[in-house]
């Protein structure tokens, strides 16, 4: 997993509410054995409209997506945070999330910002008025930017802060401890070798 330190990206905005997983990544692709490849299928059913934020040049190679309250609900597939990083999103701000969500993001390396919903509509209008529009995130410093003189502080679960920094998922937190399962695997056999055994 690649670590999340700081991040300046265009911005794509979702000014929609309760977006859930089945929009996210629509349940005909779960069928896939990868865990990549969902990234082409991301918001598959909004993307038939021409419209539609994904597909405006003005948007394209958006890192990060700021989108209305309640982003992520719905059903708990893991696949939607594997869509959203597949296709090149490292950051998602929005007023509240799915708590089973919140936990999927997290550990596929999506760095989650809950703000308040005027903080949130800000960054909505301002992404949808100015062409280009960035903000730069700083997971260090816990700061988010922008060249317009927005500025605020956000609160990260300090474990999940600390796995995103080191770039750590599950089995990489597991592989942290390699050697003592490597001993502790050893004494096991040896001990069950020499454990007399009832007849």
């Amino acid at each position: 997993m690649q670590p999340f330190r700081k991040l300046q990206a265009t911005v794509m905005p979702l000014d929609r509410v309760n977006v859930d997983t089945d929009q996210i990544i629509p349940k005909q692709f779960l069928k896939r054995i990868e865990r990549t490849g969902y990234g082409d299928f991301l918001f598959f059913d909004w993307r038939q409209d021409p419209g539609f934020e994904i597909n405006q040049p003005r948007y394209r190679n958006a890192q990060i997506l700021v989108a209305a309250k309640n982003f992520g609900c719905g059903s708990s597939r893991e696949h939607a945070a594997w869509a959203l990083d597949n296709y090149g999103f490292r950051c998602v701000i929005s007023s509240s999330f799915a708590d089973i969500f919140h936990s999927n993001a997290g550990k596929n390396g999506i760095l989650l910002i809950t703000l308040s919903e005027d903080q949130v509509n800000t960054l909505l209008q301002r992404a949808k008025q100015h062409e280009g529009y960035k903000l730069t995130v700083s997971l260090e410093e816990n700061t988010l930017s922008d060249d317009h003189g927005f500025s605020t502080t956000f609160k990260v679960d300090s474990f999940r802060r600390y796995c995103l920094l080191e770039g750590l998922d599950d089995i990489g937190l597991t592989l942290r401890y390699k050697d003592d399962l490597d001993k502790f695997e050893k004494q096991h056999d040896r001990d069950f070798w020499l454990t007399p055994k009832s007849a």
